[in-house]
């Protein structure tokens, strides 16, 4: 019963490593699970972004990598392509236009992405190549793991697990009550 009820819940705190988009003192905090090869998480992906138009400053969105190397072929590489962009400060630039592209998620696709979110591509491949960031990635996913996300997208509002679908007709209200209203 414990576990279950870790599950719905959220106790990790947004810390400095996190990547996070809008005001620290918005009323609503949504905070998602994705896989870049997970075309789940492009459609949740679209349906944020909507979201985050319409709140504006009231939300403050957390994007955490939780790969799924089992389900995606190259599942891991995007993610530490998305941090590759975060060590150049444009991890947002990365994630919208890897989001925002087929989920492919191939070597090809996530260099075009990278030249595309403008990131300096020698460092990007030598980082790549080097492997930099995968210790990064796999300890972001050990740690989705212990809060309970077994497959992603994984949303919660305000630390409570989001369990209905991701669409717009049930993730807006849901992000909008716990705002106070629309």
């Amino acid at each position: 019963m414990e576990t279950a009820a870790r599950a719905r819940s959220l106790e990790a705190r947004i810390s400095s490593t996190d990547h996070v988009r809008g005001s620290p003192l918005a009323k609503v905090t949504l905070v998602g699970y994705g896989d870049f090869s997970n075309p789940d998480c492009a459609r949740a992906y679209r349906t944020v972004l909507e979201i985050e138009k319409r709140m504006g400053s009231r939300l403050r969105y957390v994007f955490r990598c939780f790969p799924e190397p089992l389900k995606f072929a190259n599942a891991e590489e995007s993610a530490e392509a998305a941090e590759c962009a975060a060590s150049q400060g444009k991890f947002w630039e990365m994630h919208d236009r890897m989001f925002e592209t087929s989920p492919k998620s191939n070597d090809f696709h996530v260099a075009r992405c990278a030249e595309e979110a403008g990131l300096d591509v020698v460092r990007f491949r030598r980082e790549m190549g080097q492997r930099v960031h995968l210790a990064r990635v796999r300890a972001g996913r050990e740690a989705g793991l212990r809060h309970g996300i077994v497959r992603t997208p994984a949303l919660f509002i305000n630390s409570l697990r989001h369990e209905s679908s991701f669409g717009l007709t049930t993730l807006l209200p849901a992000v909008q009550a716990a705002a106070g209203g629309p």
